[in-house]
């Protein structure tokens, strides 16, 4: 009989231990898992979340995002997540996960900032599977400002109670990239130079933003072959613009602009379109890398 008592004390903590396992993320206190399709939204959700969410990117670190294939647990990863953060459009396989899984809350980074045509892009290097829409708005720091405040209202709908501290955090984070888009104002002001080429069209937005030219090897996605009579062209506008420097990347092969550089006797620097942060990035974080873009600009802009 004396067993009684104890067997009625250890029956009423295995329940109330299952009432806190069943809490949801949504209204609990546990992380809110967000999914983020590659490396810009990664950074933006884990500013505006802190610790509050547990962030996983379906692009893992050195995996050039353009071609990116999912496994069944990032399938599946889609069908879980408090919130999916992603740019349709860009990533078939995301896009198709989405269409196949249908979250329960999605954020759409094309919605935010709609995809538009690089200006001077005709589509070179495009095939009748992919689109001559440029999916790199990320790399305009007023795009990633405008990405900010969305998140912060999509986590602050999935828990209300948060919502002061995710404002918050969105704020602090729109202040320092606002410092980022000033620094680029005011550093590619004044530049002797304004015509850049870069192995492959990536920087678009960035170049319509602070008054440059961007000229492309490839088109918008780094795999792209580009043609002979492109590759003329290319060689044709980097001469008679006095182009100095012509830019590859880190998660894509340096080859084409390589040979165009040795061809044309000019100098070599890396441009970082930002698709992911490995061991070869300049800068540990979205705003570091994006300076070193901005002095590789500046250098081969001669700006002053």
């Amino acid at each position: 009989m004396k067993t009684w008592p104890l067997l009625s004390v250890a029956l009423s903590l295995l329940l109330l231990a299952s009432g806190c396992s069943a809490a949801t993320t949504t209204g609990g206190t546990g992380r809110l898992n967000v999914v983020v399709a590659f490396y810009p939204l990664q950074y933006v959700v884990e500013q505006v979340g802190g610790d509050q969410v547990s962030v996983t990117s379906l692009t893992k670190p050195g995996v050039e995002p353009h071609d990116l294939e999912l496994t069944a647990k990032q399938v599946a990863s889609v069908a879980t997540a408090d919130l999916v953060f992603y740019e349709k459009g860009f990533q078939a396989a995301v896009d198709s996960a989405v269409d196949t899984e249908k979250p329960k809350r999605v954020l759409d980074a094309a919605t935010i900032v709609p995809l538009r045509t690089t200006p001077g892009f005709t589509g070179e290097g495009t095939t009748p599977s992919t689109s001559a829409l440029d999916p790199h708005t990320w790399l305009d720091p007023q795009t990633m400002i405008k990405y900010a405040s969305a998140v912060a209202e999509q986590l602050s709908q999935v828990r209300p109670a948060s919502a002061a501290v995710f404002q918050q955090r969105a704020d602090a984070l729109v202040k320092e990239l606002s410092t980022l888009d000033s620094d680029f104002t005011t550093g590619l002001a004044h530049c002797q130079l304004t015509v850049f080429v870069t192995s492959h069209a990536a920087f678009g937005y960035l170049a319509e933003r602070y008054g440059l030219e961007q000229v492309g090897i490839a088109g918008l996605t780094p795999d792209a072959e580009p043609t002979p009579a492109h590759l003329a062209e290319v060689q044709k506008i980097a001469q008679e613009k006095g182009v100095t420097t012509i830019f590859s990347e880190t998660l894509a092969s340096p080859a084409l602009a390589d040979a165009l550089a040795k061809d044309l006797g000019l100098k070599t620097d890396v441009l970082d379109p930002l698709e992911g942060i490995t061991a070869q990035s300049r800068g540990n974080d979205y705003p570091s890398v994006m300076r070193s873009n901005l002095s590789a600009l500046r250098t081969a802009g001669a700006c002053q």
